[in-house]
């Protein structure tokens, strides 16, 4: 305790990294305030009627965790930071097959801000898109058969307004995660996420105080539970910092009087290159059968075929886990390029004993971080549907959802990469940090 006290102590000490917290937290804070404030036009009386019993096993439910409460609450800030996300995704996958976008990821800087611009301009268009989509679902959205968008309301102006105001909550979300990145303590984006899930953590824990002061569950059952979410997490943070170290040797080299090398270094492989992008990525594309739905509310064939999506269905679970796989390895491949790790050793004089420098080392380098990968791919996509089976087990949904899957996954890694951040500061002030002395280690 005592060390977590001069932890915090030494962290109030740098005066740079005090203001990046303050500046980080107060821009999260506006997140949350932006969660609360429902768009001009809606009955919000309706509104809090029509979402009191509705459930969080579905997708809808877990778009909702996702964006802390936002989309329920038809907030400014509803679509949350997902629009800004699927235009990533879509700029990625087409840089690995369109020749056009490959350049520009080659490109350097010059190129990162080409595409920085692109995806800009594509989370305007799918932001808008699924703001209208909103808008035909809210129309549709009644009690005792009276629509939480008066009538009066209803109409052309309304559901322009009601789009523009999705897509700029949406575009100014993604400027103040770009803030919280360059000026506050990094991972802008993730840390929107991350916060959207923790605010429905006390909603969770009083699902499940309900469930035992009702009578419904036993608090042996609970602590079962409890038990079972904790190796849960420990298996997260093992998949999330899991590393497989390659030695590499570098030969000895004189350079007037000095000695160069002659020491043996590692490269850390870690078993989850991708943290949690595949996650996010796969549960993007899983949001398009519901997101078109919701054009076509009264499509038979649409509706049957989104049956197929739900969150409890077999055929979701099945092709969301695929998907994790492949993401998995689609994001690894861009993150790590065992080639230029292989050409840059050879430049170093560098080698991994027994293995030839170049396209030897580069083989075996991708070698084994294919076989890494795979466990480590398997057991994002057992983390990620395990709520879906957990729920059929008497488990509240929000509780399932925030300790038994995606959200697990992103609250972990989250928070471990910004305590790294806040570790590499403390460290290049000479200064103890949060994790020097435990299991983790800050990754070098």
């Amino acid at each position: 305790m005592a060390k977590l006290t001069d932890t915090f102590r030494n962290i109030f000490k740098i005066h740079e990294l005090r203001q990046r917290i303050i500046y980080t937290l107060a821009l999260l804070v506006i997140v949350r305030l932006g969660a609360h404030i429902t768009i001009p036009g809606i009955d919000s009386a309706l509104l809090a009627e029509s979402t009191k019993n509705q459930s969080a096993d579905t997708l809808f439910g877990l778009y909702d965790l996702f964006v802390g409460g936002a989309f329920h609450n038809a907030a400014i800030f509803a679509l949350g930071i997902m629009p800004y996300i699927s235009s990533s995704i879509i700029i990625q996958l087409l840089g690995a097959v369109i020749p056009y976008f490959q350049k520009l990821q080659q490109e350097g800087e010059d190129g990162r801000k080409k595409i920085t611009q692109l995806t800009r301009y594509g989370t305007v268009i799918i932001a808008a898109l699924q703001g209208w989509g909103v808008t035909i679902k809210l129309i549709n959205t009644s009690v005792q058969g009276v629509s939480v968008v008066p009538l009066a309301v209803q109409g052309f102006s309304w559901t322009l307004s009601s789009v523009l105001i999705f897509t700029a909550g949406t575009i100014f979300m993604m400027w103040l995660g770009e803030q919280i990145t360059d000026k506050g303590i990094g991972n802008g984006i993730s840390l929107i996420i991350f916060i959207g899930i923790i605010d429905r953590f006390p909603f969770a824990i009083l699902d499940e105080y309900r469930l035992i002061s009702e009578g419904t569950r036993s608090l042996i059952v609970e602590i079962v539970i409890v038990a079972f979410m904790v190796l849960i997490i420990a298996g997260v943070v093992l998949v999330t910092e899991g590393t497989r170290r390659i030695p590499v040797q570098y030969a000895k080299r004189v350079v007037g009087r000095k000695v160069y090398g002659g020491v043996t270094q590692y490269i850390p492989l870690r078993v989850n290159t991708a943290g949690v992008m595949p996650i996010i990525f796969a549960q993007s594309i899983m949001f398009i059968p519901a997101t078109i739905l919701q054009f076509f509310p009264n499509n038979e064939f649409l509706v049957n075929f989104a049956q197929y999506f739900q969150y409890t269905s077999p055929v979701y679970s099945i092709v969301y886990a695929i998907m994790i796989v492949f993401f998995t390895y689609f994001y690894t491949a861009i993150a790590f390029n065992p080639k230029d790790v292989a050409d840059n050793m050879k430049k170093q004089g560098g080698f991994i004993p027994g293995i030839r420098p170049g396209k030897q080392t580069s083989e075996f380098i991708d070698n084994i971080l294919t076989k890494i990968t795979l466990p480590g791919s398997i057991f994002l996509a057992i983390i990620a549907i395990l709520p879906a089976f957990v729920s059929n087990w008497g488990v509240t949904g929000r509780f399932a959802q925030f300790f038994g899957g995606t959200s697990l996954l992103i609250v972990v890694g989250v928070a471990l990469d910004t305590l790294h951040q806040i570790e590499s500061h403390l460290l290049m002030r000479h200064y103890d940090g949060f994790l020097k002395t435990g299991k983790i280690k800050a990754r070098k």
